[in-house]
């Protein structure tokens, strides 16, 4: 087996016993991204492919491994663009917060950006402006969005490891397309400071990797309180490695009705529901649950969302950094930059978010959205007084054809149908692999947990991919 397919935490064990070396490490990682990258397109920018320089201490943890990063989260002197033309050109002067945390322990950061969804607006990454990224196990098929470039490049063992953002399932969703783990961390356990915001209430940095032990161990770099960020939680970091027991004997499994609902795809269903007899027979006990308000969740999602995210894009106006157009008057100057900056979806989306926070309609949509958020919170509050956790499925349907649903932006939307409701009550959640349709497409399996439990995802998960074979699986490219 090559270096490149190796888990980093196989690749920890063969540095410190000096079976191989770092250069190794990223020469193998630099061979592949020649000889698949044309066709799977999981970076931006690959011309500009420079090995990167890190000077960790001797003792770093993750000495001389590369990790991919998402083209949103700030890395100083490396184009940071959001896969947007309005951050043409755009080179942070500091980095993200989960940035620094990586340097200290050593990891190397790549000079070239995994390929997104521009501004994270997405579940195909079909709204870049480099072009869609394809889905390694079906070259024709999208990896998922908006972390689609990032779930792509570790499923094509073009990368160790990677970072995403996740605001209603970019995680989640990709990783369950591309057959990786995605882990969506608790609102506030990972600093936002330097990840360039969607919706600011909504968004989390989290990791995308080939098994559940490589989830824990960067999860256990990239938590913890930041006072940079104000959303950032004191919260103390438990030893995730104690949660890896193989052993989930006892513990209760909610499974909601309402996820389980027409228009389920049959292989998802049947594949999901064999997931769940494997747990019970590992000593999980299951039982029906409800969570009454998840047919509201999308509507919410998408007035919350787009509501922040006119907010926050309203900064792009190309007087300060990023893309500007030629023009002699200022406002002139700010019309033809944002018109041709943004691409559709963002514009669709700013529009829309404008509309809900007009006068006369943000009583009517944005402040009746968050109350209803504040009732999907609820219902999984009651649920995780009796349960551990819930179980279900992380998208609806495997990947779809590229092209399939670009013309059709509620049938795109609804493809976070499963992952929605995590973001808006703000808590963890992690998609790994529990099986694969006849064509061959992925499938992932999503187990969420109370606020600040990622150990108890971690325990679930971890258990249920040593007693299967699912994540060793590889597509062959």
């Amino acid at each position: 087996m090559e270096l490149n397919q190796l888990t980093a935490h196989e690749l920890i064990d063969k540095l410190k016993d000096k079976q191989a070396n770092a250069s190794a490490v990223l020469d193998a990682i630099y061979s592949r991204i020649e000889k698949v990258e044309p066709s799977v397109k999981a970076y931006v920018r690959v011309n500009d492919v420079k090995k990167p320089v890190c000077n960790p201490q001797p003792d770093s943890l993750l000495k001389g491994l590369p990790i991919t990063i998402k083209d949103n989260i700030c890395t100083e002197g490396i184009n940071t663009e959001c896969c947007s033309k309005i951050l043409q050109g755009f080179r942070p002067p500091y980095d993200a917060t989960v940035i620094n945390k990586l340097k200290k322990s050593g990891a190397e950061i790549f000079p070239l950006k995994a390929n997104m969804d521009e501004f994270a607006f997405g579940s195909s990454t079909e709204n870049s402006r480099y072009g869609a990224t394809h889905n390694p196990w079906d070259l024709e098929s999208v990896p998922g969005g908006s972390s689609g470039g990032s779930a792509a490049s570790v499923a094509a063992d073009e990368a160790i490891w990677a970072l995403g953002s996740d605001t209603g399932g970019s995680i989640r969703q990709p990783a369950s397309f591309c057959g990786v783990v995605g882990l969506k961390p608790t609102y506030g356990r990972v600093s936002r400071y330097g990840l360039i915001a969607f919706a600011s209430s909504l968004d989390q940095i989290g990791p995308i990797t080939r098994d559940v032990r490589d989830s824990s161990i960067l999860s256990q770099v990239i938590f913890g309180y930041d006072p940079n960020d104000s959303t950032s939680v004191k919260q103390d970091v438990p030893d995730f490695s104690k949660s890896l027991t193989n052993d989930i004997r006892g513990l209760k499994v909610g499974i909601p009705g309402e996820y389980f609902v027409e228009g389920m795809d049959a292989e998802v269903k049947t594949i999901i529901e064999e997931a769940i007899n494997k747990l019970n027979s590992l000593g999980a006990v299951s039982q029906k649950v409800s969570l009454p308000h998840t047919e509201y969740a999308v509507p919410v999602y998408y007035i919350i969302a787009t509501a922040e995210a006119s907010s926050n894009l309203a900064r792009f106006d190309g007087v300060q950094y990023g893309w500007r157009a030629k023009s002699d008057n200022l406002i002139e100057m700010y019309k033809k930059t944002r018109g041709e900056g943004f691409g559709d979806e963002a514009k669709r989306r700013i529009i829309l978010g404008t509309f809900a926070l007009s006068h006369g309609y943000y009583d009517a949509y944005y402040l009746r959205a968050l109350k209803v958020r504040t009732l999907i919170k609820q219902d999984f509050d009651a649920v995780f007084k009796d349960f551990d956790c819930i179980v279900t499925p992380t998208s609806p349907t495997p990947a779809f054809k590229i092209g399939e649903k670009t013309q059709d932006p509620l049938k795109m939307y609804l493809s976070d149908i499963y992952t929605i409701s995590v973001n808006l009550a703000g808590i963890p959640a992690i998609s790994i692999p529990c099986g694969f349709t006849k064509k061959g497409l992925p499938v992932g399996l999503q187990i969420m947990a109370r606020p600040f439990d990622e150990a108890m995802l971690f325990r679930v998960a971890h258990t249920f991919e040593q007693n299967t074979d699912w994540h060793k699986s590889n597509p062959k490219l």
